[in-house]
């Protein structure tokens, strides 16, 4: 998946120490075998051959990945006129790389914090306060002359999330862990693939897919028939009001309250309809497409899986029985499907065998309502019809049933006792 992502592909890591560690972590994701060597100083080259992806070229990068501050917190003994000078050079570079990244994308890699106490006396001017100093002036400069929202530097902040969590775990109070470095390595993967290889089951640095035009159009409708059923609503019990307050009028009697309601119209309960189906399909569009809601992990066991279904089980056979396994549970859910997808089919088959209806009629009732959420959904959802692949399955087979009974010499129950 990551060759498929980044071929030709050109990128470029620039920085110190860190960002080395960053590097090789990143381009074992495409070669595992691959050492840690070379000039720790110095260019450090990449390529993939088969991909023709290049880490490290001297061509113009698609990716680039930058960042620095403890080598210069080092050696100028964290002086304060070295943070001067910092900001004074991220100030030069930053239109470089605002303009860099109008065609490449541009990730500054926060600095992560330290563990102060395992620092070497060389280090020891590495603190943490320093570091959060150099960051806040990073993240304060760049970006602050693009007006382009689509042209920024991407700050990359995770891995200083990270390094809080695990830095106690580091060799030396200055390099993260291996475990932490393939993390990160991971999530700067996902942050450039996942909006190219657009994965169904990811959830990760994924952006808002843009709307389609059937979904505008689809969105567009499901509006004006909001609007619609509101401003008819109004019309009608508004001129019922008035109706009956001139009957009333013209009798010169009060009358009781009686529960008469206004008679809704065809085209009323029709918008009506269509309101409720829009606001449960944004509702849909909200939790499965938008990014307003976070991503929820998955956690699964044995048991929190199959205990409630030996329980189950238990109570409606009132029967129990030591058993050693148990289907996993990828299996047992095909087990359910194929139970569910032959009482279907065997429904189907029913009702043409015993009341030999076989017209168009009953055909396209069938058909709408096995589909029609499913359409709504492909429009509103930008999913391909086979993504609900259990609709399409029982589709096809009504259809293979609805040919196999109704073509000739029909035989159907009647037909069957008859010759008997």
């Amino acid at each position: 998946e990551a060759k498929s992502c980044l071929i030709d592909k050109h990128i470029v890591f620039l920085g110190d120490s860190r960002i080395r560690q960053l590097f090789y972590s990143f381009i074992k994701i495409i070669n595992p075998q691959i050492k840690e060597e070379g000039n720790k100083h110095g260019n450090i080259p990449f390529e993939d051959k088969s991909a023709s992806i290049k880490v490290g070229s001297v061509a113009k990068p698609h990716i680039i990945v930058a960042g620095a501050a403890t080598w210069s917190i080092k050696i100028h003994n964290g002086s304060n006129e070295a943070l001067t000078q910092y900001k004074i050079n991220i100030t030069s570079i930053a239109p470089l790389l605002e303009k860099l990244a109008k065609s490449s994308d541009v990730y500054w890699i926060l600095q992560d914090p330290v563990y102060e106490d395992m620092l070497s006396e060389s280090r020891k001017m590495i603190t943490n306060e320093k570091i959060d100093a150099y960051n806040e002036a990073a993240v304060r400069i760049l970006n602050s002359s693009s007006r382009n929202s689509k042209a920024k530097v991407k700050v990359f902040s995770v891995s200083k999330l990270i390094a809080r969590e695990t830095i106690m775990k580091s060799s030396d109070g200055l390099h993260l862990p291996e475990s932490s470095r393939d993390m990160n390595a991971m999530i700067l993967m996902n942050v450039y693939c996942n909006k190219i290889m657009k994965p169904i089951d990811g959830s990760c640095c994924q952006p808002q897919p843009p709307l389609t035009l059937i979904q505008k159009l689809a969105f567009c409708f499901f509006t004006l028939s909001i609007i619609g059923y509101f401003v008819i609503s109004l019309i009608h019990r508004n001129n019922y009001r008035k109706n009956k307050s001139c009957t009333d009028l013209e009798i010169g009697e009060e009358k009781k309250p009686t529960i008469n309601t206004p008679t809704v119209s065809t085209l009323e309960m029709l918008l009506h309809c269509f309101c409720k189906l829009g606001l449960i399909m944004t509702y849909f569009y909200l939790c499965d497409r938008a990014n307003l809601f976070m991503k929820e992990n998955k956690f699964y066991t044995h048991s929190s899986f199959f205990i409630p279904i030996v329980y189950i089980l238990v109570l409606g056979v009132f029967y129990t029985e030591n058993t050693k396994e148990f289907l996993p549970v990828y299996m047992h859910i095909r087990v359910l499907v194929a139970a569910y997808l032959f009482q279907t089919g065997y429904g189907h088959f029913s009702y043409f065998w015993i009341k030999g209806d076989f017209g168009v009629y009953r055909v396209c009732q069938v058909l709408f309502r096995l589909n029609f959420l499913v359409v709504v959904l492909c429009i509103v959802m930008d999913r391909p019809y086979q993504f609900y692949y259990f609709v399409p399955l029982v589709t096809v087979w009504f259809m293979i049933i609805y040919a196999t009974l109704a073509m000739w010499p029909q035989i159907v129950q009647k037909k069957a006792n008859g010759c008997f």
